[in-house]
């Protein structure tokens, strides 16, 4: 049952302005560049200038490797590194790690699934994911998944998830225990050489590896340039983001059919139109249409959503997105990472500029699936020197963290981090990249990617994506310290 603009106004006039924050990230960030380590924000034991204590650990210590910077009691290992560590079969880790998941395996053992966001003529491709035997979907196409199982003792095993696909990006893991990686393209085939069209998401089970031979698209999620998925656990619903601009991308649900039940495996079962795929539609307290989630200027602001039906989820002549005419749904520049978690998503818009009514250099969006409605949480102004160390821009990856707020992978210019931000909303660098890609008159730091916690909570693993470096990031992360 959708949320009409009739009652999102009558809720609205009897919340006053319908500001209602829900979860308990709180407002993260307000000002141009607010979600940053500067002096007023104060790292932890720092003192503000107003006899306050900041968030966090503490300043960043410029590692004597070149690669992580991490506060003081941190530190990290290599998990995976692209050309140097390898597959089961041999091959070398592949490149550009992406979206990442956790699971739990026997006796303390984290299983990762790492998308490898691959792209272009597979040729030409320095490290392409292997094409394991059973789990090609498309052998002229260079992207994929790895499985990583990662001991405790720091030992690792990895092998093919799945292969054969594109630009695998983001996604999202499942309530029952799989991984859910998303192409960001639309690509068909004939294109580098492609046999098969591609826009999918595919569905990949880090616990079985005889499930994922045979790779099929799950079609009814639709195809266009998937970024991210998450998975109601109560209702059923999946959310998607689209990572596209000309025009800018959406966001999406899909509505199971009556009577499915999710499980492992079961999303290859359906018909490829099964369920219903819609986009969202926003609207103001005042019942007015919002034609770009950019139009949110102040933290807190809440937004009614409705869900308009897709016409063609396959794309067959024209782009999902460019299917609607003006007026009929809410659009977004960079969405980007979403995360699941205080009953319903946090969506990431990573920034925007000319392709959107208002510029911004990043936005984090709750939606309430109970309530039916977005609240913007975070909202970073644009950086204006993004080269300089301290504020923070191009959120894309996200997480939340199990000692709460959330934890953010940097994707902007310049300096890239990993931020914490706590639930009252002080935010704090917890790493930087410090391997330069670039040269010293023109210094380049890749994105960070990939971030989320063990099962157990003890290890944060995040990437950078260039050259392929995956970390296990440990220290003292209940650490608060005294508050004034």
């Amino acid at each position: 049952m959708s949320l009409t603009r009739r009652e999102f106004t009558k809720q609205s006039a009897l919340t006053g302005a319908g500001v209602a924050l829900t979860g308990s990230v709180g407002a993260l960030a307000t000002a141009p560049g607010a979600l940053a380590a500067d002096a007023t924000a104060g790292a932890e034991g720092e003192d503000d200038g107003h006899g306050r204590l900041g968030p966090g650990y503490g300043p960043l210590i410029p590692d004597p490797a070149g690669l992580l910077a991490l506060p003081a009691g941190f530190s990290y290992r290599v998990v995976t590194r692209t050309g140097v560590t390898k597959l089961e079969s041999g091959e070398f880790t592949p490149g550009k790690h992406d979206g990442t998941a956790t699971f739990e395996g026997p006796r303390g053992v984290t299983l990762l699934v790492v998308n490898h966001e691959l792209k272009g003529e597979r040729a030409k491709v320095a490290h392409p994911v292997p094409l394991a035997e059973g789990l090609v979907y498309d052998p002229a196409a260079p992207g994929g998944c790895t499985v990583v199982e990662s001991h405790r003792s720091g030992e690792i095993a990895q092998w093919v998830g799945v292969a054969g696909t594109v630009q695998n990006c983001a996604g999202g893991s499942t309530p029952w225990g799989t991984w859910l990686t998303c192409e960001e393209t639309e690509d068909r085939a004939g294109k580098n050489g492609l046999l098969h069209d591609h826009g999918y998401v595919f569905e990949v089970d880090p616990y079985d590896r005889r499930a994922n031979r045979a790779p099929k698209p799950l079609k009814a999620l639709g195809r266009y340039a998937h970024e991210a998925v998450v998975v109601d656990p109560k209702r059923g619903h999946l959310y998607l983001t689209e990572d596209a601009d000309t025009p800018n991308g959406l966001l999406y649900r899909w509505v199971p059919p009556h009577g499915f039940k999710h499980g492992r495996g079961q999303l290859r079962t359906l018909a490829d139109d099964a369920g219903v795929l819609q986009a969202a539609t926003c609207y103001d307290s005042g019942g007015r249409f919002v034609d770009d989630l950019a139009r949110a200027t102040k933290i807190g602001t809440v937004y009614g959503v409705d869900w308009t039906e897709v016409p063609d989820r396959d794309a067959r002549t024209t782009s999902v997105r460019k299917q609607f005419k003006d007026g009929k749904v809410t659009r977004g520049r960079k969405l980007e990472g979403m995360w699941w978690g205080d009953g319903g998503a946090y969506i990431v818009s990573s920034y925007a500029r000319e392709e959107s009514p208002e510029h911004h250099d990043g936005q984090v969006w709750f939606y309430d699936p109970r309530r039916r409605t977005l609240t913007l949480k975070v909202l970073l102004g644009v950086n204006p020197d993004p080269s300089q160390d301290g504020a923070f821009d191009g959120p894309d990856n996200i997480t939340v963290s199990p000692y709460g707020g959330l934890i953010i992978a940097e994707d902007g210019d310049g300096v890239q981090h990993l931020i914490g931000a706590t639930d009252s909303g002080r935010t704090y660098p917890i790493a930087r990249n410090e391997l330069n890609v670039g040269t010293e008159d023109d210094p380049d730091y890749s994105e960070f990617a990939g971030v989320v916690f063990s099962p157990d909570g003890q290890t944060l693993y995040a990437s950078i994506q260039t050259p392929g470096i995956m970390f296990a990031i440990t220290g003292p992360w209940k650490r608060q310290g005294p508050r004034h």
